[in-house]
């Protein structure tokens, strides 16, 4: 069974996914740096580069974003594709979608094929395709999807566009698609209007709450409760529901408990192990992940772990067991692009086929697309999991000063959410204290003199005690205490 727990503060959203008890994916959302995918955008061309066959789009953010000619509708011809020096010049003004969010010193990734996302369907507003999601595998069912979609749209859908029935569509009846066509599609009308009076760069569309993107995308017959510890989050999820996802409206639950969520779950501690490179196994071996801009790299040890029978029979069962937590740190870290797994030797083939399979069940629940090769010569497998946003470990952690970028620590500001958090904590324990003193380093004092000056104001009238910072200048960047007086 699944269940979905969503905590959200004044300074972020976090959403964990839990699969018969067992943390597996893990969202995160801070409002300071929130996700830009599904943003529509009416941007300026800035420069074209020939040579790439791409253009950088000013579209209002800090870093232009990136168009690539194969991300044109425009581009796609009969004969060919288009070079985009014929299609795009400086100045001109393009109508653009977010399809991966900036990434280290990358901007945003473009796309002018726009597509809107409901509850079970994707409108295509500038093409006429009926399509079914590639993860509804039975061709009888995705026939039948696709001809009640056809229909409909030729009945009571718009004049222009066409829609791609999404995987929680399958097994919907057609009148369930009625009301998120007309939704959609009303979307659209008012994102158009915008165009001819809004002067660019502007944004014209963002897409629904981190909350919201959970009722939408993420229940499913196995959901069995959502839990909500945040009154006004609740609400607006009720009313979200109510409109447009009623079967979740019995799964919304108000957490009340003094305790934390994630506490009442224990957590923070797993999300503090899934930004460490060590992963222990339960038979004793282990898995040792390094990430680098340029891939992932996963390696199997055995540990102590020794068989009951030959070192041939340990290795293998070490394998079996580590496809199952590859599969789980992939959706936890949210890990993509390229990843070597480097598993323990194998020279038996049978041995080789069966922890290729169990790897390749193992992903079959992950929502991104993976593509996982055969064993190479050198026994590594190649594993190629689409990545839209930055992984947890770049979302949380920044490069060390200290080791001369051989490492990482905590950002300032992940540190500041921990201490807002530790503030809370320690005032559901002690209520009769006077007041809360923080002890941290120079730049998370800092953090919480400029950046997140109103989230550390708002958390002390929230509480209703004063909150006051103390300079410890023998803490690292991680380390802090909080006082209670």
């Amino acid at each position: 069974m699944q269940e979905i727990l969503i905590n959200s503060s004044i300074h972020e959203a976090r959403v964990a996914v839990l699969e018969d008890g067992t943390l597996q994916e893990l969202r995160i959302e801070r409002f300071a740096e929130a996700s830009l995918i599904g943003n529509i955008y009416l941007g300026i061309v800035g420069k074209v580069l020939p040579g790439m066959q791409s253009a950088f789009i000013e579209i209002g953010l800090p870093r232009a974003g990136f168009l690539h000619v194969g991300d044109m509708r425009q581009a796609q011809q009969e004969n060919g594709t288009s070079p985009i020096e014929k299609l795009l010049h400086e100045g001109q003004v393009v109508l653009v979608q977010v399809a991966k969010d900036p990434i280290g010193t990358k901007g945003a990734r473009l796309t002018t094929e726009i597509s809107l996302a409901g509850r079970l369907l994707v409108y295509l507003p500038f093409d006429s395709h009926i399509g079914v999601s590639q993860k509804i595998e039975d061709s009888a069912e995705r026939e039948r999807l696709k001809e009640a979609v056809e229909l409909i749209t030729k009945t009571e859908g718009p004049q222009k566009g066409g829609f791609i029935v999404r995987t929680s569509g399958e097994d919907a009846q057609p009148e369930d698609f009625v009301n998120d066509m007309k939704f959609l599609v009303k979307q659209w009308q008012e994102i158009e209007k915008k165009t001819h009076i809004t002067p660019a760069p502007a944004l014209l569309y963002y897409d629904v709450s981190i909350g919201q993107k959970v009722l939408r995308d993420l229940v499913n017959e196995k959901t069995s409760k959502i839990l909500v510890d945040n009154p006004h989050v609740y609400e607006e999820l009720r009313s979200f529901a109510e409109k447009f996802v009623p079967d979740s409206l019995g799964l919304l639950s108000l957490y009340q408990s003094e305790r934390p969520l994630f506490d009442q779950y224990n957590l923070e501690a797993e999300i503090q192990d899934s930004l460490s490179r060590r992963v222990n196994l339960k038979s004793g071996g282990y898995l040792i992940l390094d990430q680098t801009e340029a891939m992932t790299t996963i390696d199997v040890n055995t540990g102590g772990f020794v068989g009951r029978r030959d070192f041939a029979d340990t290795i293998y069962k070490t394998n079996l067991e580590a496809t199952h937590a590859i599969a789980r740190q992939l959706r936890l870290r949210n890990l993509g692009g390229i990843i070597i797994v480097d598993f323990i030797d194998m020279n038996n083939p049978e041995h080789q086929a069966g922890v290729l399979s169990e790897l390749r069940n193992a992903v079959k629940n992950d929502r991104n697309r993976i593509f996982i090769s055969d064993f190479t010569e050198l026994g590594l497998v190649q594993i190629t999991r689409k990545r839209t946003r930055e992984s947890l470990a770049h979302l949380m952690c920044e490069t060390c000063p200290t080791s001369g970028g051989r490492g990482e620590i905590k950002t300032a500001r992940t540190v500041c959410y921990e201490i807002l958090r530790a503030v809370l904590r320690e005032y559901h324990q002690f209520k009769d204290a006077k007041e809360f003193t923080i002890l941290a380093n120079q730049s998370v004092i800092d953090m919480f003199l400029d950046e997140e000056s109103e989230a550390l104001a708002l958390l002390g009238d929230s509480i209703q005690k004063p909150i006051k910072l103390q300079l410890e200048s023998e803490f690292l960047q991680e380390q802090y205490d909080v006082l209670v007086k």
